[in-house]
């Protein structure tokens, strides 16, 4: 009897780890941003034992209306077609560990192409590596080009001194049909380094 009891405490033991591991991969789940590259701001003033964690990007509320650094950036500035100037971001307010945030995503065949934005204000956002940086217009953009690693989707994460804070780009983009990720993303900061109004 006992035999009997561990077998079938084993069995259902088995069956519900298999039962997690099945699934998609973080990457098919959320393509875009699946795991933020950028550095998080901590508030040194924040007594850990009584701050809340962060809400997940991932869950975190989508509402408000398109402004700030997000409302500088057009469907049209973007090489993915269908899209008209007005059409708002796909999302907007999602990253609660940002000041603002919003991205455009879009479908190119079976895949989802698309950018980012993250807005710190008064301070720099960072990336921990870097595969080097441009001169645009005056502003030094570091970029990381992760078009060739394995583990994410083709990607280039920038990031730019802008208005007196930072921002940070990613454009994901594994189609292959609108140039490279990291062209697509300096021609975005192009953009809005054009329009920076401080």
């Amino acid at each position: 009897m006992r035999r009997l009891v561990l077998l079938l405490a084993v069995l259902v033991l088995v069956t519900g780890c298999a039962r997690t591991t099945v699934g998609g991969s973080p990457v098919a789940q959320s393509p875009l941003d699946a795991s933020s590259p950028f550095d998080q701001e901590q508030d040194p003033s924040a007594d850990p034992s009584t701050s809340e964690e962060p809400e997940d990007p991932e869950t975190a509320p989508i509402d408000g209306e398109v402004q700030g650094v997000c409302a500088k950036l057009k469907w049209t500035d973007l090489p993915y077609p269908g899209a008209k100037a007005e059409t708002p971001p796909s999302q907007i307010n999602y990253d609660s560990t940002f000041d603002q945030s919003c991205r455009w995503t879009t479908k190119a065949g079976d895949v989802e192409v698309g950018v980012s934005l993250r807005f710190r204000e008064g301070r720099q956002i960072t990336i921990e590596r870097t595969t080097g940086d441009w001169d645009v217009k005056g502003h030094k953009v570091s970029y990381l080009d992760r078009s060739d690693e394995a583990d994410v989707d083709p990607s280039c994460v920038l990031v730019v001194p802008y208005e007196g804070g930072g921002l940070g780009i990613i454009v994901i983009d594994p189609s292959g049909k609108f140039g490279t990720v990291c062209d697509q993303g300096r021609k975005v900061a192009e953009v809005l380094i054009d329009r920076e109004t401080s």
